[in-house]
């Protein structure tokens, strides 16, 4: 019964959650911090500190953590099944539908307003969590550095030295606080050391096939997306040159249709990594490959969330003790300035292009903080107003 409260919960976030992934961790963070109570705030950027530091799509792989947590290994498949299904059979149709589908100025004005949604629900974020984690000095400060390193440094590499630096700034320079952050409640997590163990180990052999096999020649397109997810930091957009390379110069696909459903995977709520049941589908000619499609999105996500499972159970052992749950605050801090390097890119590149759309987000954010209204609703509302207007 939990398992499918889990999956009925994570459906209707895989329906709505707009925005990329930044947004989705905020989509998240109302859901399971605020509303359901499942997770803290604390524990809850503390696995967005875990995520970011492995390969593979950051919220997605938050979202398996959340249903790990919540009830063990089935807990953590019917969060990922909840949030991935619904992009995944849009990709699908729209494989199979691709000749009749084009532009149109009504649907770039809904995509228009979902990042306009998306712009409110990041900035309702960062403010909750930066009051709720950098309530000092200290903190606020390695806030903006993890900002700046991020904002130097705008690629995997720069995530992963802003993470690796709040962490060691945590631990040995921040002043140790009267109450440290508590251990993670986790009633149905059912994860013991050797499971995670195996579950690493399990990773790193199939990553090993997945070199191995193409020289078979069976297995190739299951092996081509394993290694995509499994050697992508940062997940999102930067899965795309990857995904060009295995599917674009190998002749798998025509980069116009590549292109093609990289659009349609604009519009679509969810993990962008679903795109690849749309690769999948249209793969060697294919206009509708259902199998091809299922393989390709398994295998895109299966090595990060093996590393999940193997990282997890040690995370939960470690975290209540004091030295590490420094770092964890000094972690915490710096996923603060990363979503608010997020926050400040969503606006700069441009997805609020008038003062009109500036009003949008404002309004948006004020029904998300003051009155309540479910993100949902907010979503409906915004996209009427950006197609009326």
């Amino acid at each position: 019964m939990r398992a499918f409260e889990i999956f009925w919960i994570f459906l209707k976030l895989g329906l709505t959650s707009f925005g990329g992934p930044v947004a989705h961790l905020g989509y998240f963070r109302r859901a399971f911090v605020e509303k359901h109570k499942w997770i803290s705030e604390a524990d809850f950027a503390s696995l967005i500190g875990l995520c970011q530091f492995l390969p593979g799509p950051a919220s997605s792989q938050t979202g398996f953590g959340i249903g790990l947590l919540r009830a063990g290994w089935l807990g953590g498949l019917a969060a990922w099944l909840g949030f991935t299904l619904p992009s995944a059979a849009i990709m699908f149709v729209a494989a199979t539908q691709l000749h009749a589908i084009g532009g149109s100025l009504v649907g770039q004005k809904i995509l228009h307003g979902l990042q306009l949604v998306a712009i409110a629900v990041v900035a309702e974020a960062v403010v909750t969590m930066t009051n709720n984690l950098c309530r000092d000095f200290s903190t606020r400060t390695l806030a903006v550095i993890g900002l700046l390193i991020v904002t130097l440094l705008p690629s995997s590499l720069g995530q992963i030295s802003a993470l690796i630096i709040g962490g060691i700034i945590g631990r040995y320079l921040l002043d140790r606080p009267k109450d440290p952050p508590a251990a993670l409640t986790s009633p149905g997590l059912g994860l013991s050391h050797k499971v995670g163990i195996l579950c690493g180990v399990a990773f790193l052999a199939l990553l090993a096939v997945s070199f191995t096999l193409p020289l078979l020649g069976t297995g190739t397109l299951f092996s081509a997306f394993y290694r995509t997810g499994a050697l992508v930091f940062g997940g999102g957009h930067v899965v795309l040159p990857l995904l060009s390379r295995a599917v674009v110069q190998s002749g798998w696909v025509p980069e116009d249709i590549f292109l093609a459903g990289y659009g349609i995977a604009q519009a679509m709520p969810g993990p962008l990594f679903t795109f690849a049941a749309f690769l999948g589908a249209v793969a060697n000619g294919a206009s509708g490959n259902f199998g091809g499609a299922t393989i390709a999105v398994f295998a895109i996500f299966l090595p990060g969330l093996l590393l999940v499972a193997a990282v997890l159970p040690f995370w939960h052992g470690l975290k209540n003790r004091p030295n590490v749950a420094m770092t964890i605050v000094g972690l915490n801090a710096i996923v603060v300035g990363m979503l608010g390097y997020a926050l400040i890119n969503l606006v700069i590149v441009g997805t609020a292009r008038s003062i009109l759309d500036c009003v949008i987000v404002t309004s948006a954010y004020l029904a998300l903080t003051k009155i309540k209204i479910p993100p949902i609703g907010v979503v409906c509302l915004v996209v009427i107003t950006a197609v009326v207007f």
